[in-house]
């Protein structure tokens, strides 16, 4: 009966309709996982295809963040002991941009740990988009901090594609995770990007104790925000940091959380990011065919992970187009 259920929802998502809270909620408490990934894997392939979205990230400034995010190796209330350097020349990440052209990935996100951009770097970070798009010709992504309505602004005007602000946890946890700003605050932002006609890309981080209830509601709240991409990364507990004992997350529950994102987001880019080759034995293969099209590749922002030529070959086990 589970899964028959389970199916009858998959074919009633691929026909166009949404999924209702109610059987979000029956979906995320199933037992039968695998029969959830099957049809996950199902709507992915019939409504976005069979292409795996690649990306690389550029952390083109590491050093202290102002911000207490309990997760993160960044900020300067831990000592994390990680390297440090202020925002790179713009040939630097000029340069890392026409790697990741050649490594396969089809956009390159460049990512800084911001409250928000201070103007004079503003303007830097507007000068290497400027020089990405006329020397090297990959998409461009951001992930900046806050934004006021004049950047989110200046940034569709250099024809950046997505702005990443992730929500990281649910709405009831949030105050657990962060207490320098508000989750409004994350999502006032998220509605400045909409309001100019940037992409939105949004999501956040699983294993860091919610309930399993609390991941639905990150689900349902990124779902409501109607984002043309979610990002989900899975905690690598990373010493110094309020988080480094946190016990890892269930390989089942992560497979869960991609189902669903989903059931409830049938066309949206489902990213699978930070920590799959620590959490998941695969490196991500079995959540690539559970709900996810998509992979940051060559590592993430404090944090080494596969190489494209690892990951290119990864997709294409698995019967997937890159």
């Amino acid at each position: 009966m589970e899964s028959a259920r389970i199916q009858e929802l998959a074919g009633s998502v691929i026909g166009g309709r949404q999924v209702a809270d109610s059987d979000a909620a029956w979906l995320m408490d199933v037992d039968d996982v695998g029969e959830l990934a099957r049809q996950a894997h199902r709507i992915t392939r019939m409504v976005v295809g069979g292409q795996v979205d690649v990306e690389e990230l550029g952390n083109i400034k590491k050093n202290a963040c102002s911000e207490d995010c309990t997760f993160c190796a960044q900020s300067a209330l831990y000592n994390t002991q990680i390297d440090t350097y202020k925002l790179a020349p713009n040939h630097t990440i000029v340069e890392q941009a026409a790697k990741a052209k050649m490594d396969g990935a089809s956009s390159y996100c460049l990512v800084a740990a911001w409250r928000e951009p201070p103007p004079a770097e503003f303007e830097r970070v507007c000068n290497i988009i400027s020089e990405i798009n006329e020397t090297v010709g990959i998409d461009v992504d951001c992930s900046l901090g806050f934004l006021t309505r004049e950047q989110a602004q200046r940034l569709k005007d250099l024809c950046v594609l997505k702005y990443n602000h992730n929500l990281e946890t649910a709405r009831s946890k949030f105050a657990e995770i962060c207490t320098t700003h508000t989750y409004d605050d994350r999502i006032n932002t998220l509605k400045i990007v909409k309001s100019v006609g940037l992409g939105v890309c949004t999501g956040g981080i699983i294993g860091m104790g919610e309930t399993r209830a609390q991941r639905l509601e990150l689900a349902t709240e990124i779902a409501a925000i109607d984002p043309q991409e979610v990002t989900m990364n899975i905690l690598t507990p990373m010493p110094g940091t309020p988080l480094e004992l946190q016990a890892e997350i269930a390989e089942s529950e992560i497979v869960r959380m991609f189902a669903v994102l989903r059931f409830l987001m049938p066309r949206a880019t489902v990213r699978l990011s930070g920590g799959r080759e620590h959490a998941l034995k695969d490196a991500g293969e079995s959540v690539l065919q559970s709900g996810a099209n998509a992979i940051i590749t060559e590592g993430y922002l404090t944090t080494s992970g596969q190489s494209s030529t690892q990951d290119m070959a990864m997709i294409r086990r698995i019967g997937l187009e890159a």
